[in-house]
């Protein structure tokens, strides 16, 4: 597999669909896993990085619902496109809620679902519910964090900062994108996000060997264990 192609898990209980849509991915350079059950998916999704998942909503063993909701309760923010037959306003709903970030109706044209794919490709879901870095973890909807077994002590403005950098590691985030993305329009003194890294760095690693907290000259911060 080239670096420019992208890996894609298609979960998909109809065999015969299910082996179309990989055939026609693999013509336009997406590598797909196939996955017929929602168990086997939990799996894979725990054992591989994928790009997106394609998510079929009635599924065998564990339906597609309830694979979204474990995977966003166990932090995975890979964008999830959920296939279905259903298309009132509720399954729509239930869909989000449950954390997936698009939606598309059976029967579909093979050329939308490849370029929805593409779109979701290039960004990370914001519907995780658990981020984690190694052994740092942050539970999104009570905004606590918890490195190893410690709750660690950080102020809802550094607890925004730290939250971002998670859902971008191991990527480097500049100075400037960090306080747009905390402070939109209403930017700190100049001082202000250096203190809060210091803050930062202080309650995630120290007494810590792996240091997760890195500032990386010139370009801006990166939550990640080095060498990743």
């Amino acid at each position: 597999m080239n670096n420019t192609q992208l890996s894609v898990l298609l979960v998909e209980d109809d065999r015969d669909l299910g082996a179309a849509i990989v055939d026609y991915f693999a013509l336009e350079q997406l590598y797909c896993d196939h996955a017929s059950d929602g168990a086997l998916a939990i799996n894979l999704i725990e054992r591989h990085h994928y790009d997106v998942i394609i998510l079929d909503l009635n599924l065998p063993r564990v339906n597609g619902l309830a694979v979204c909701e474990q995977i966003r309760h166990k932090g995975v923010d890979t964008p999830v496109l959920m296939l279905t037959a259903r298309d009132t306003l509720e399954d729509k709903l239930a869909g989000f809620e449950k954390g997936a970030d698009d939606y598309l109706i059976k029967p579909f044209a093979m050329a939308e679902l490849v370029v929805r794919t593409q779109v979701l490709a290039k960004r990370k879901s914001g519907q995780a519910k658990r981020l984690t870095v190694e052994d740092l973890h942050l539970d999104v909807k009570c905004q606590e964090v918890h490195r190893g077994d410690e709750l660690l002590s950080l102020s809802p403005i550094a607890t925004k900062i730290l939250e971002f950098l998670m859902r971008e590691s191991p990527n480097v985030v500049s100075r400037r994108r960090l306080i747009e993305a905390i402070w939109a329009d209403d930017p700190p003194d100049s001082n202000s996000l250096k203190v809060h890294m210091f803050y930062i760095r202080k309650q995630v690693d120290a007494n810590h060997k792996v240091k997760l907290v890195h500032t990386v000259a010139g370009k801006g911060f990166a939550i990640k264990k080095m060498g990743v």
